[in-house]
């Protein structure tokens, strides 16, 4: 007895193969979410030659509840990201940092038999995120890592509404970290290789935006506070770093595997903060979500059905860069 779900998971030559998960009954405070919808992030496609179930940024309705379950009733929107579970003892959990907690289990490092790509996921209620009423699970799905990342970024630079804030990429995440910006009341100046998202960054919220491709010094005017990059690769420092106010801090959110090498001496002499992030602790996590919802912050996204076809398609649109800007599966009753 117990629960059997449908899930898409990752294989060793990249293929997207359908399975099926088992789970017992459900313990104290465990929640069976039947998934509506699922963004769809470049972290999939990492992990897509991997032996695991796919997808992280989760939305659906609560089916079923544990008999320690709380504040979660059955028909509740919810949504879960990166992080599925921490010790709940420890010096970064006890100070509402468990993103960094030892035993902290994430997306790639623990549950591999559950994810987003699913029919259905089983998850603690502590970490699931209840829904505003005014924002669609459609809307909230990519919030709940691209989203999470990005307000997590401009909150550990401790950005405010005077900041002027450069934002590197209109992508996935930058055009989140756009919308976020500028609904603080920040200057937003946008930072794109071409100008085929001006247009886009500028109704996202954006004052200023500069096409860098083949450029090597850019003038901007005033200086910047804080540097948010949102690109797939590093860019050129050399390029930036002349930009930063003294004091400012980057931060960069999106993954490179190659080591940081910046300029050292601007850093040194300005001194400059590099404040490394991953997604928000879940207290800022309900934040971002009551932020977005009451300020109509919402991500631009292409459709795709929650099935193998829907989940290759979508990855492949990603990996081509022809994503504008998040990809959402939607499933199909």
């Amino acid at each position: 007895m117990g629960f059997d779900f449908t899930v898409y998971k990752g294989s060793h030559d990249g293929k997207v193969l359908k399975s099926t998960t088992h789970k017992d009954y459900l313990k104290g405070d465990q929640v069976l979410v039947k998934v509506t919808h699922s963004g769809v992030c470049f972290t999939d496609v990492h992990y897509r030659q991997a032996d695991m179930v796919l997808g992280h940024e989760g939305v659906g309705i609560v089916a079923e509840i544990g008999s320690d379950v709380k504040d979660l009733k059955v028909g509740d929107t919810v949504g879960w990201g990166y992080e599925h579970d921490c010790c709940g003892r420890c010096k970064s959990c006890l100070s509402g940092w468990e993103t960094m907690c030892p035993d902290r289990k994430m997306y790639g490092l623990a549950d591999f038999d559950q994810g987003s790509f699913a029919s259905h996921a089983i998850w603690r209620e502590a970490f699931l995120f209840k829904i505003p009423p005014n924002l669609s699970p459609e809307d909230a799905a990519p919030l709940m890592c691209a989203g999470s990342t990005v307000f997590n970024a401009l909150h550990s630079a401790n950005v405010v509404s005077t900041s002027r804030v450069g934002i590197i990429g209109v992508g996935g995440l930058g055009h989140l970290a756009i919308q976020f910006a500028a609904k603080m009341g920040c200057e937003t100046v946008v930072f794109s290789g071409t100008e085929s998202k001006k247009d886009d960054a500028i109704k996202l919220g954006a004052k200023e935006f500069y096409a860098t491709k083949g450029l090597t010094s850019l003038d901007i005017g005033k200086p910047l506070d804080h540097l948010i990059v949102t690109t797939s690769s590093q860019p050129d420092w050399h390029l930036y770093i002349g930009l930063m106010a003294p004091c400012g801090t980057i931060s960069p959110v999106s993954v490179d595997n190659k080591d940081l090498t910046i300029p050292y001496m601007p850093l040194l002499l300005n001194t400059l903060r590099i404040q490394g992030g991953i997604v928000s602790a879940r207290k800022l996590h309900r934040e971002m979500l009551d932020f977005a919802a009451f300020h109509g912050i919402k991500s631009i996204n292409m459709h795709f059905p929650l099935n193998v076809d829907g989940i290759e398609r979508s990855l492949k649109t990603l990996t081509e860069g022809k994503m504008r800007y998040r990809g959402v599966l939607i499933a199909r009753d």
